[in-house]
């Protein structure tokens, strides 16, 4: 998956943009805006199985429900579902 390959190349503790999933998945000019959706719908997925954590301002949030840039990192080792935001 590509979310866990990016993440996997990068240092401990830092984080990605899911733009940077889509340009490398779309990289023709403007495509990649087409695959936004579907990457925080499976950036939701694995928050939600605690693989990573998706935050705002550096505060976890729903992928889905957040408006506005959001990031992704590696969930913190030994991390539970409290770690995670819940949508609503």
């Amino acid at each position: 998956m590509a979310i866990r390959a990016a993440l996997a190349a990068r240092r401990p503790g830092a984080s990605l943009c899911p733009s940077e999933i889509a340009r490398a998945l779309a990289p023709q000019e403007g495509a990649w805006r087409a695959l936004m959706p579907v990457i925080r719908a499976v950036a939701a997925r694995l928050a939600a199985a605690g693989e990573l954590r998706v935050t705002q301002r550096g505060r976890p949030v729903d992928a889905l429900a957040a408006r506005g840039p959001i990031r992704l990192s590696r969930s913190p080792a030994g991390s539970g579902p409290g770690d995670r935001a819940t949508p609503g």
